[in-house]
């Protein structure tokens, strides 16, 4: 996957999840949950779906990789290699 399409499937489940969360000012380096309010229920919701969408198994030990939108980015980006 590239960083575009990566992008937009995080934007859609984080909105899904948290709706109120503004993600049109997003930083990519920073943790979901120092940016707006993200639990960790919210969190594992967002893995799910992540799975779903994508059809990537994500192994629980590989969750805090994916804790910002970079992280996805490289996460998801180098499953598509």
């Amino acid at each position: 996957m590239q960083n575009e399409e990566i992008d937009r499937i995080v934007l859609e489940m984080l909105g899904q999840v948290a709706p109120e969360a503004p993600l049109d000012n997003l930083d990519a380096q920073r943790p979901f949950r120092d940016q707006f309010a993200f639990d960790s229920v919210d969190f594992l919701n967002f893995i799910l779906k992540l799975e779903e969408k994508t059809g990537v198994s994500i192994p629980e030990l590989d969750y805090p990789a994916l804790s910002s939108l970079e992280g996805c980015r490289s996460y998801l980006g180098a499953g598509s290699q």
